[in-house]
């Protein structure tokens, strides 16, 4: 194949089956004299654009004044564009300039030359759109371009720099207030190191992200944002973690706390149903009733469920989908196919009080997160907690101090209507991250790529494709 150069635009021109195939190189002011064809050491084919820069003469004046000599003229090798499978790069002699009279030394500017890589600014861009996409791993990308992954990393982790701090190690402070706030806490890395993420619950953004999980995070975040900007915070959603509560309540009085339905289903759920079947269990076969405990086996996931996802899996079962939950090796999958699970779980709360008791408890929950009125969902929380203490168990107890002690918090979602869901959402996003990306140990990068995650998706091109004349 035959490569020149054409005198207008600074254009690259192949030769091949056609007249001309003009490319617009953008790297102004080289002069490529030939192009050679080489291989990489994994057999890639690699177009190598040989030739020179112009040196103009203002760039040979010293600032002394004097006319700077060429003291030397090294090749520069600089990565460039792919082009389809192949891979490309500059090579040219890279001035160095020395004055006769003062000594100073400088070397020609590239123009086209990334300021921290041997790679053309082009191909840096190019690596930035594929990286800011969201759909390419640093490994994908490198193997794309041609690259070290450790390249690929630097450029990635300059242009979130760039985009989300002030001097490279300050986050940007929000340029938008927010009404609510929500907080969470994730593992950072194997053992027991955690991370604590803040978020916008109204846009779903990470405004603010640090190692640890108690109230000192929120104190930084508060001193981050300031206390003017947290004025405009009516309500901050988290689990039951109290020092994040503790530690809002301390800096800013004016915020209430409201904690997550669905961390409360999920401790009822774990710490209620969940132990009360095993005891029922266990109790079952020390009394003999040995029929029984076995049509216990196996029902943790449909005492757990609400009726509606009952339904949803009896539907499935009609139409024959496979059962993968809800069955065990007892013959229960057998009575789930004929009377559905639904019927199983209505016959399971039938055969045991503690077990009817929890039905009634769970839909007591449902139904006290539809009021609109504080004061009826603070009775309808108050009413929960009594039938707790009177089943006289010890897991009905626990759960019942859990929403007395809570109480307040809990009921403050009949006020603002907020939840997790968001950031628990962000939470499926950063084990997906970091699956994706084999792990991140540079807990500064696996930050910023936590909070470019957050943001709306990536769109550099406009949504027509159509070329305008």
């Amino acid at each position: 194949m035959d490569y020149i150069r054409t005198e207008a635009n600074g254009q690259l021109a192949f030769t091949h089956s056609c007249d001309f195939l003009q490319i617009p190189s953008r790297l102004f002011g080289f002069h490529n004299t030939h192009t050679e064809v080489a291989k990489t050491a994994s057999g890639r084919e690699v177009f190598c654009f040989k030739g020179a820069m112009t040196l103009p003469d203002a760039e040979r004046i010293c600032e002394c004044g004097r006319k700077m000599h060429i003291n030397s003229h090294p090749d520069i090798t600089l990565r460039h564009l792919p082009y389809g499978s192949s891979l490309s790069c500059v090579i040219l002699p890279h001035n160095q300039l020395r004055c006769p009279k003062c000594g100073g030394t400088k070397t020609q500017f590239i123009p086209f030359k990334d300021p921290d890589h041997n790679i053309t600014v082009e191909l840096a861009t190019y690596i930035r759109d594929l990286l800011a996409s969201g759909n390419f791993t640093n490994k994908e990308v490198a193997e794309l371009a041609g690259l070290h992954q450790a390249t690929v990393k630097a450029i990635d982790k300059q242009r979130l720099i760039d985009k989300y701090t002030l001097d490279g190690k300050t986050f940007k402070k929000p340029e938008k207030t927010t009404p609510f706030l929500s907080i969470d806490e994730f593992k950072l890395h194997d053992g027991n190191k955690y991370a604590t993420h803040i978020i916008d619950l109204v846009t779903g953004h990470v405004l603010f992200i640090a190692v640890g999980k108690k109230k000192r995070v929120v104190y930084n975040f508060i001193d981050f944002v300031g206390h003017e900007w947290m004025k405009s915070v009516k309500a901050v959603a988290c689990d039951m973690n109290s020092d994040f509560a503790e530690a809002f309540v301390e800096r800013c009085p004016h915020i209430e706390i409201v904690y997550d339905r669905f961390h409360i289903i999920k401790n009822f759920n774990e710490k209620v149903v969940s132990e009360v079947r095993k005891d029922e269990y266990r109790r079952l076969m020390n009394e003999g009733e040995v029929e029984a405990a076995r049509f216990l086996k196996g029902s943790k996931y449909i005492l757990t469920s609400n009726r509606s996802t009952l339904q949803k899996k009896d539907i499935e079962a009609i139409e024959g989908k496979v059962i993968s939950k809800g069955s065990d090796l007892f013959g229960t999958a057998d009575y789930i196919r004929s009377e559905g699970y639904e019927a199983r779980y209505d016959e399971l709360i039938r055969q045991n009080h503690l077990l009817f008791t929890a039905d009634l408890i769970k839909n007591k929950l449902e139904a006290a997160y539809k009021p609109e009125n504080y004061m009826n969902m603070g009775t309808a929380i108050a009413e929960i907690v009594y039938y707790c203490f009177e089943t006289k168990n010890s897991h009905f107890e626990w759960f019942g101090r859990l929403l007395w002690k809570h109480h307040e918090g809990i009921v403050a979602y009949a006020k603002h209507k907020i939840t997790s869901g968001k950031i628990e959402g962000i939470n499926r996003k950063i084990k997906t991250l970091r699956w994706k990306g084999y792990g991140y140990p540079d807990d500064e990068y696996f930050f910023l790529k936590i909070m470019d995650a957050s943001r709306a998706e990536y769109v550099r091109n406009p949504k027509s494709h159509r070329i305008l004349h």
